[in-house]
C-alpha cells in the first residue's frame, strides 16, 4: 500500500466515524454565530415599552425580580444591563437539580426574568435552558448530553475531524501545475455531471476553508477538554501556572444594606461608553463573597472586571486586558476566535461559512465514497 493510498483510507474511515456529530456542529455553529444580533430581533421583550426620563434603581429591580419568580427555591445569580435606554434589564436565578443527570437540562434550572426598568413591568420570564439559542449552544456542545458525556464526544469528533482536515490535504496536493489547475477553481460546464460537482465542492470547498475551520476546531477544544483549556494556557505562559487569588468583603463592616446601586453608579460612572454591565449577585450564606462585576465593551480589549466589598461598595481589584498574563489573554479572546467577531461583523460572517463548508465536507465525502463503491455495472 502506498503512502497515499494509506492516507486516504484513515480519512476515509475517520471521516465516515464522526461525520454526523461534524454535520451537527457545523449547522449549529452557523446558528448560533449571530445570536447576538438575532435574539434582539427574534425576542421582542428585549425591549422597554416606553422610553421615560429616569429607570428604576438596581436594587428595585431585583426586588421585584424575586417578587415574581415562580420558582422559589432558586436563587438568585446575577442583573445584566445593557447601556441603551430601550433596553429591558435582565436578572437570572439559578437552580441546581442533578449534577449527573444525563441531559443538560435536568442538571440545572436558570430562569431569565425580563424587566422593564421604567415601569418595573415584568416583559417576560423565561426557561433559560429551552430559548432557541441556548438549546443550538448546548446541542452545539454537548450534543445536549451532561458535558462528562457529551464534552468527550464532540471533543473526540472535532479532533478526528483536525486530522481529517490534515490527510485532505495531503490528497488534495497536486503533483505537478497541470494538476494544481484542476484543484484551485470550478470548472463546470454543461455536461458535468453531479458526481463531479460533488468531488469539487468537497474538494475546492474544503482547500479554501482549510485554515479557518482548523481555528474554529482548535478553539473548540478549549471547552472540551480541560486538559487542553490547562495545557494552551500553560503553553502561552512559558511553561508557567497562575492562580488568580480571590479577593474577600470586610466582614468587620457588615451591613444588611444593598449596596448594588452604589457599585452600578460606580462602574456606570467610569465606564460610561461600555457595551452592557454584568453584575454578579453573591450568595447570602457566604458572607466574605464580593461582588463581581464585568464591563462590556464592543471591543475584548477594552473589557474589565472589577470586585467590590458587598458593603460598603469599595473597590477591592480591577482587573483589565492588559493586567491578564498571557495565557489569560488567550482564553480570555478563544470565544472570539472561534465565532469570528475578533475580525467583527465580516469575520462572523467568514466563520458561518467556513461552519457551513465544515458542516458540507462529511456529506460530499460520504456522497464520493458512495458513488466510488455503486458504479453501475456495465
Amino acid at each position: 500500500m502506498t503512502f497515499k493510498k494509506l492516507i486516504l483510507k484513515i480519512h476515509l474511515w475517520l471521516g465516515l466515524s464522526s461525520g454526523l456529530i461534524v454535520v451537527i456542529l457545523g449547522i449549529t455553529g452557523c446558528l448560533y454565530v449571530f445570536e447576538e444580533e438575532l435574539r434582539p430581533i427574534v425576542h421582542d421583550y428585549y425591549y422597554a415599552d416606553q422610553v421615560k426620563d429616569k429607570k428604576l434603581p438596581i436594587s428595585k429591580i431585583i426586588e421585584i425580580a424575586k417578587a415574581e419568580n415562580k420558582n422559589p427555591k432558586q436563587s438568585i445569580s446575577g442583573c445584566h444591563v445593557i447601556n441603551e435606554d430601550d433596553r429591558t434589564v435582565i436578572v437570572w436565578f439559578f437552580e441546581e437539580l442533578n449534577p449527573d443527570a444525563f441531559w443538560y437540562w435536568n442538571q440545572y434550572k436558570t430562569t431569565y426574568l425580563y424587566i422593564d426598568p421604567y415601569s418595573g413591568k415584568v416583559k417576560e420570564q423565561e426557561d433559560y435552558n429551552f430559548e432557541f439559542f441556548v438549546f443550538v449552544r448546548m446541542l452545539h456542545q454537548t450534543l445536549c448530553f451532561n458535558s462528562k458525556i457529551g464534552d468527550p464526544i464532540t471533543g473526540t469528533a472535532t479532533i478526528i475531524f483536525i486530522i481529517s482536515l490534515i490527510t485532505g490535504l495531503i490528497l488534495w496536493w497536486p503533483k505537478n501545475k497541470q494538476a494544481a489547475k484542476q484543484r484551485f477553481w470550478f470548472r463546470w460546464k454543461n455536461t458535468t455531471k453531479w458526481k463531479r460537482k460533488n468531488y469539487d465542492l468537497h474538494n475546492i470547498l474544503g482547500y479554501y476553508m482549510m485554515i479557518f475551520a482548523l481555528i474554529i476546531a482548535l478553539t473548540g477544544l478549549v471547552w472540551a477538554f480541560e486538559s487542553y483549556d490547562k495545557g494552551v494556557q500553560w503553553l502561552f505562559n512559558g511553561g508557567k501556572t497562575f492562580k488568580r487569588e480571590r479577593v474577600f468583603s470586610d466582614t468587620a463592616q457588615y451591613s444588611k444594606t444593598n449596596s448594588i446601586d452604589k457599585i452600578y453608579a460606580s462602574i456606570k460612572q467610569s465606564n460610561p461608553k461600555a457595551k452592557s454591565y454584568y453584575l454578579f449577585i453573591p450568595r447570602e450564606n457566604d458572607s466574605l463573597a464580593a461582588y463581581n462585576t464585568f464591563i462590556r465593551y464592543k471591543s475584548r480589549f477594552d473589557d474589565t472586571a472589577i470586585d467590590f466589598d458587598r458593603y460598603t461598595a469599595k473597590p477591592l481589584r480591577s482587573t483589565r486586558y492588559e493586567d491578564k498574563n498571557n495565557g489569560e489573554k488567550f482564553r480570555f479572546l478563544n470565544y472570539d476566535l472561534h465565532v469570528g467577531s475578533i475580525l467583527g461583523f465580516p469575520g462572523k460572517v467568514l466563520a458561518f461559512f467556513a461552519s457551513l463548508v465544515a458542516a458540507s465536507l462529511p456529506i460530499t465525502g460520504f456522497l464520493i465514497w458512495w458513488g466510488r463503491n455503486n458504479k453501475k455495472k456495465k
